[in-house]
């Protein structure tokens, strides 16, 4: 199976979805515990909760596979994001409850494979995101990367208490421009019955601060939710119309805004 699915739109606009796949190779998923098969920790139906990027003329990159088999958010080389917190890794050998996800340790990927996975799966997605925000700067003279995540509201494992719903990452200010992630941040702010914060626990993975250069007139911006902002966060992970329609306006401005601005062309 492909590495991706790709949309090409007609903006200067790039919605990223590194998380949202679920296949994993039957030989490896005889490898994997019951819990783990279940592929709990996906960015579940991302997919329609953006179901308005298409007509907003976006471009989308979509993973097909689990982000067991490789996380395509994650340094090639396995470099920590996050120094001294606790994270999964570029094939993660344990899930987001500190959970092993092989049945037998001797089970893990070797070197070997992790470079074979590597080279099959997160360079063919890398090298189609590469080329199309190539691709959009040369038409539109800018462009925007929006990296699209969701998240279980409450992992001890990752952060203390409840996380706040909208969570915008920009690298600490250095994948996009101010002004853009403050007006992003205020349309959060004032989604009711809903919290928001600017590079908090999460402040945007590989892909954000890789892709994001600002002085190339390249924005990257990256958006984890809470799931609970739209499904339920444990099995059977449905997807909740009524609870999605309360953030789903909000999100939709977001988007448009990340879009004007965009729109706005190369400065």
């Amino acid at each position: 199976m492909q590495a991706f699915r790709f949309h090409q739109g007609s903006q200067p606009l790039l919605i990223s979805m590194p998380h949202v796949g679920t296949y994993v190779p039957p030989a490896l998923a005889a490898r994997l515990t019951d819990s783990a098969q279940q592929v709990p920790d996906t960015d579940w139906h991302l997919e329609r909760l953006y179901d308005f990027a298409k007509a907003l003329g976006a471009s989308l990159l979509i993973a097909t596979h689990s982000r067991y088999v490789i996380d395509l958010n994650r340094d090639p080389s396995g470099a920590s994001l996050y120094p001294g917190q606790s994270v999964t890794g570029l094939c993660p050998v344990d899930d987001f409850d500190n959970l092993p996800l092989y049945r037998d340790p001797q089970d893990v990927p070797s070197e070997a494979e992790i470079a074979e996975r590597r080279d099959n799966l997160w360079q063919p997605y890398h090298q189609q995101l590469q080329a199309e925000l190539a691709r959009l700067k040369s038409v539109h003279g800018k462009a925007v990367l929006w990296d699209a995540h969701s998240i279980r509201s409450v992992l001890p494992r990752f952060f203390e208490g409840k996380l706040p719903d909208l969570n915008l990452g920009s690298g600490n200010g250095t994948s996009c421009d101010p002004a853009m992630a403050a007006t992003l941040l205020a349309i959060a702010e004032s989604a009711p019955g809903h919290t928001a914060v600017l590079n908090g626990r999460f402040k945007g993975g590989y892909i954000t601060r890789q892709y994001g250069q600002p002085a190339q007139n390249i924005h990257a911006i990256q958006l984890e939710m809470t799931q609970c902002s739209y499904m339920q966060e444990a099995l059977p992970f449905d997807y909740l119309p009524e609870v999605a329609a309360r953030i789903q306006p909000h999100l939709q401005r977001m988007v448009e805004a990340a879009l004007a601005f965009a729109q706005q062309g190369a400065r």
